[in-house]
């Protein structure tokens, strides 16, 4: 072969190369460019929004009770306001504190409840047959004692308010005779009612105070029947620890004084009003859904939650205006106290009605005490029920 077809071979292949390298990399820049094609695509679904929290609450008495349900209630909206649709809330009303109480907390968990409030003290025996056999809902048992590992207890000290309520009281009697209209006769109550004793005492050294036990929350003929006869045996003001506004009615038809309980009353009975005790359940409530979402709700032995004037859960509110300001600024200086912790009702020296000691001289009463009052002090006349 010549040098020349050798030198046209090479060229030729030469050529080849250079057309063999152009094809490669013009693929190379169609895959370029293919590239922000595939970034500019629409993103990937947004992962999907988690189920709302269902909450379920029990009540034993109606929600218009004007009284502790009612506040129970309010408690419940104050949870929805706060989480929105985070939580799902319903409530069951006047469920009776006995075995029908038990089916509806497990046909709340059927509906698919994953926290569930009893918010009364006879629902501690059917919540706690029902917590074992769903161990993933959290139960909580309003003034129960009785604990288990997804059930806890919380309460509020309603006794503060009872005792503000005295203070009022044993300075607006003209008989020195106080009414209280109980309930059930449980630590709690028996409490309150030597609560607002005291509270009496230490504005008028003389009361005395009759108690007429209705053996129920809410039944407001009883209530009014209670009331009645606490007026016809010289009460001119009277307390409650039940759940309507029956008493302060009764009180206002007699052109007698009482006070609202649970939740601020003053409607009711507008005359006769000297103010209202009343429970705020929303902190609580709120702190409570706050930690199931936050994956940080605990139960067991010993988890309970006793609140009062220093979390925000007890107050005196729409305290009259014939009330003497002097009175209104000691129960303006008891909240303060009961706030910062300076101030103790269950303060010795404290009485029984047969003269004996129970809190000596500046001993303070802890809360294992308090659960276990059941005895009236000095100033309550009448003795104590065994029970229902």
């Amino acid at each position: 072969m010549s040098l020349k077809s050798k030198r046209d071979l090479l060229k030729l292949a030469g050529w080849s190369t250079l057309a063999a390298t152009a094809a490669l990399v013009g693929c190379g820049k169609k895959e370029e460019a293919a590239a922000p094609a595939a970034a500019s695509a629409p993103a990937s679904a947004a992962a999907p929004k988690p189920e709302p929290l269902k909450i379920a609450f029990a009540y034993v008495g109606p929600v218009g009770d004007g009284g502790w349900t009612f506040a129970h209630d309010n408690g419940r909206k104050a949870v929805e306001k706060e989480f929105g649709d985070k939580v799902v809330t319903s409530f069951v009303e006047k469920v009776p504190e006995a075995a029908d109480a038990e089916r509806v907390f497990r046909d709340m968990v059927g509906q698919g409840n994953k926290l569930i409030f009893g918010t009364t003290f006879g629902y501690m025996e059917p919540m706690l047959k029902v917590a074992p056999d769903a161990k993933d809902v959290k139960f909580e048992h309003g003034t129960g004692y009785k604990q288990a590992d997804n059930l806890r207890t919380y309460d509020s000290r309603t006794y503060e308010g009872a005792y503000m309520a005295g203070v009022i009281a044993g300075a607006m009697t003209k008989s020195n005779t106080l009414g209280v209209v109980g309930s059930i006769p449980i630590p709690e109550v028996i409490r309150n009612i030597n609560s607002f004793t005291m509270g009496a005492q230490s504005t008028n050294p003389k009361i005395k105070v009759k108690v007429v036990w209705v053996n129920e929350w809410f039944n407001p003929p009883k209530e009014t029947e209670a009331a009645q006869s606490l007026i016809n045996g010289g009460a001119d003001v009277l307390m409650q620890n039940t759940d309507s506004s029956a008493v302060l009615q009764t009180a206002e038809k007699n052109g007698k004084y009482a006070f609202g309980w649970d939740s601020d009353m003053t409607a009711y009975g507008p005359k006769a009003h000297l103010g209202s005790a009343i429970i705020n359940w929303g902190p609580y409530y709120i702190a409570t859904v706050r930690e199931v979402l936050d994956g940080k709700w605990t139960a067991g032995a010993g988890k309970n939650s006793w609140w009062g004037v220093k979390e925000g859960a007890i107050d005196m509110v729409s305290v009259a205006e014939i009330v003497p300001a002097d009175i209104k600024a000691k129960v303006d200086t008891i909240k303060a106290g009961l706030k910062d912790g300076s101030f103790s009702i269950w303060k010795g020296p404290i009485v029984g009605q047969d003269g004996k000691e129970i809190l000596k001289k500046d001993e303070v009463a802890d809360d294992k005490f308090l659960s276990g009052v059941n005895f009236y002090i000095k100033g309550v006349e009448g003795k104590v029920p065994s029970g229902k």
